[in-house]
């Protein structure tokens, strides 16, 4: 066993430890070590945009876990994949630029008693590493690491859709991210000239592999952290027991271990240091060294359910991918003009708009796209269509993450508990009618859809909540398994500044500690999390100089 010392441990190479690696790192006297228990990011369908197909389900990019069975979606589990790579969930997530709404924020700032999360607070620190194609302006910063650009191809489908949904009352937008993204357009993306661009890109290269206080190691998964009584009786957290795949090594921190291994990562491996639900780990045999009952608890997701339409008269990437000639063509198009299919994120049109008229905001959000299949990783479909997902936005349910045993090997039990509320499932059959009344509209007559997936039979709340548990999976945002909160918020794990209660020298800063999911795909919020929290870093490190 030996001992290595550096200033910052931060514990996760994903998107919010890449950004803290970068930040923190800036200042040459201090000591970063970046920890990643997956490989390095050089597996080349990783930078390929259509390569989430390859990288999702595949042990060499995803911790490959799934749910526990889900009385909500009628006993199935699902597929929970989570970036195992430099890049993290950056290096096989859909590369949709998506910030949520301001109101999402504002409820953080209220639910912490901390204006620093407010929207107008929150969009400087959004600002300030993005690299938006069109330019700065008073919502869009230009010059940062983060690249925000339109996609690189149009389909005949998706453009009658979109006229669709206008035709039923949803505004077009050129714009999701101004803090009411209320509206039908085209996603914008994190590529770059046509090749996805991940956190590892944009933040470790190669600026911080060229200095010398930088040390990153991969294949280095945490065991542990290391949680030391101090002589005034406080609890700090001083280091971690990291498995480097032969040896166990102790790393320790001088100043802060900085723990972002994602929402389901983080809870786990602060269960196995001995901070959770005292019953939870005593049922491992695990000393309890500070009673948090909030560890694990409160996870919230995004619940898509897909709804496929049968076309005749257009193209879909089904049929154009079900031949060799089709195929050849997707290649040159992408080989040439890097675009075309192989520049595609998994979803090309979005929607936000109110399932019902109950709400005074847009609760749901459609991910469209050119082509149908059972599930991500089945072939397509042989027939022309496209797949309308729509997902609650903002859902009641809430579930849990929790060790199967005291073992850092053993994936933890999730169980996302969806559809578990009255609420979730009155939104989730409104939903379906939402996108059967798009789909009715003239600009969608001509291609003739017919609805194959649920079935125009099912028609009752009760029959529509029971097909979106048939139907439904994720769309891969699980959150606030380490939510931060006020000081009388007893499931609180965190402080508004992302510290652990109770533990000196630990924070989390990932997905994980958001209060609530945001109205919106998570990747980007959790960038701007970790520039919020860079910042509080630096300012606590200057002060103890």
């Amino acid at each position: 066993m030996s001992d290595t010392s550096f200033d910052y441990v931060i514990i996760g190479a994903g998107t919010a430890g890449c950004l803290l690696a970068n930040r923190l790192s800036a200042n040459p006297s201090k000591r970063v070590l970046l920890l990643e228990a997956g490989r390095k990011d050089d597996y080349h369908w990783i930078h390929i945009p259509v390569g989430y197909l390859y990288c999702i389900g595949n042990a060499r990019t995803d911790w490959l876990y799934n749910t526990e069975p889900d009385a909500g979606l009628n006993g199935r589990q699902l597929r929970y994949p989570r970036g195992k790579t430099l890049g993290g969930c950056s290096s096989i997530n859909g590369m949709i630029y998506m910030r949520g709404q301001a109101r999402d924020y504002d409820s953080w700032a209220q639910a912490t008693g901390d204006a620093n999360w407010s929207w107008q607070n929150c969009l400087p620190a959004f600002k300030k590493h993005e690299d938006y194609y069109k330019g700065a302006d008073a919502a869009h910063g230009e010059g940062g690491e983060w690249r925000v650009e339109r996609q690189r191809l149009r389909w005949d489908i998706l453009d009658a859709f979109a006229k669709a949904a206008q035709e039923s009352g949803i505004p077009h937008t050129e714009d999701f991210n101004r803090g009411d993204n209320e509206g039908v357009g085209y996603f914008q993306v994190n590529q770059k000239s046509g090749w996805r661009w991940n956190t590892a890109k944009a933040f470790l290269r190669p600026i911080c592999y060229g200095r010398s206080n930088f040390e990153m190691w991969t294949s280095a998964q945490v065991m542990r952290l290391v949680i030391e009584q101090q002589p005034d009786g406080s609890k700090r957290c001083t280091g971690a027991h990291v498995w480097t795949g032969n040896e166990m090594v102790t790393v320790s921190a001088e100043q802060e271990v900085l723990l972002s291994a994602g929402s389901i990562g983080s809870p786990q491996i602060l269960q196995l240091s001995g901070i959770g639900p005292a019953g939870l780990l005593a049922q491992h045999g695990i000393p309890v060294l500070h009673d948090l009952p909030g560890v694990g608890e409160n996870l919230q997701d995004h619940l898509q359910i897909r709804a496929v339409f049968k076309v005749n008269g257009v193209t879909t990437l089904n049929t154009l991918a079900n031949s060799w000639w089709g195929k050849m063509k997707i290649g040159l198009e992408y080989g040439f003009k890097r675009s075309g299919p192989m520049s595609m994120a998994p979803s090309q049109l979005g929607a936000f708009t109110r399932s019902s008229p109950d709400f005074a905001y847009p609760n749901i959000e459609y991910h469209v796209q050119p082509l149908s299949l059972d599930a991500f990783g089945e072939p397509l479909h042989s027939f022309n269509a496209f797949t309308a997902s729509v997902c609650n936005l903002n859902p009641t349910s809430r579930g849990s993450v929790r060790i199967r045993s005291g073992k850092f090997e053993d994936a933890p039990a999730i169980a996302p508990n969806y559809l578990s509320t009255p609420e979730d499932r009155k939104v989730a059959a409104d939903s379906l009618r939402v996108t059967r009344r798009i789909v009715a509209q003239p600009a969608l007559a001509k291609y003739e859809p017919q609805e194959w997936k649920p079935g125009l039979q099912y028609q009752s709340d009760e029959e529509l909540a029971r097909l979106a548990g048939d139907i439904a999976t994720t769309i891969f945002h699980p959150v606030g398994t380490t939510k931060m909160g006020r000081d009388d918020d007893p499931m609180a794990v965190l402080d508004s500044r992302l510290r652990v209660r109770g533990i000196a020298g630990l924070r989390v800063v990932d997905a994980g500690a958001m209060p609530t999911i945001t109205s919106g795909n998570t990747n980007s919020p959790v960038l701007m999390m970790a520039e919020k929290a860079a910042e509080w870093i630096l300012e606590a490190g200057a002060r103890t100089a």
